[in-house]
């Protein structure tokens, strides 16, 4: 790890092709992506390199929060890379702030799931650190588990 990346990795009682259907697909995506009480109020995802992506996580107050990148690279059931340097096509974003890569790696009948989240700077890395990455893409990534053993 270097000092502008974040790593959580995990073995999953599950296939990839499922953890990719979660991330893949919204309504599969908005049970799962925000560690709970927070919600995703809506999804919209076109899944292909350079397609774009609009997730709106909601607090548990109803305050929402939109977030836009798109998709640099995406290898079904393999790999799936995002950035939020662009908000829609090519249009850069106001802050770039990270760039993640997931994984997903057949592992004896499970999957070796790996979220790798490169950050534009240190401080953007420690900020992201500071909101409670940890925690927070713990807890979701518990979620993504239980509703991946359910698909």
């Amino acid at each position: 790890m270097n000092d502008k990346e974040l790593t959580l990795e995990r073995l999953i009682d599950a296939t990839p092709e499922q953890l990719y259907r979660a991330w893949t697909e919204p309504e599969l995506l908005r049970q799962w992506f925000t560690p709970r009480p927070w919600t995703v109020a809506s999804a919209e995802l076109d899944v292909r390199p350079g397609g774009s992506n609009l997730i709106v996580m909601r607090s548990p107050e109803g305050q929402e929060f939109p977030n836009r990148g798109v998709y640099l690279e995406v290898i079904p059931n393999q790999r799936i890379v995002f950035t939020d340097a662009y908000t829609d096509a090519w249009t850069p974003s106001e802050k770039p702030f990270m760039t993640a890569t997931i994984s997903f790696a057949a592992h004896d009948g499970k999957t070796r799931y790996t979220a790798r989240v490169l950050h534009w700077s240190a401080e953007d890395r420690k900020a992201h650190e500071d909101m409670g990455f940890h925690q927070g893409w713990s807890l979701a990534t518990d979620q993504l588990a239980e509703l991946a053993a359910r698909l």
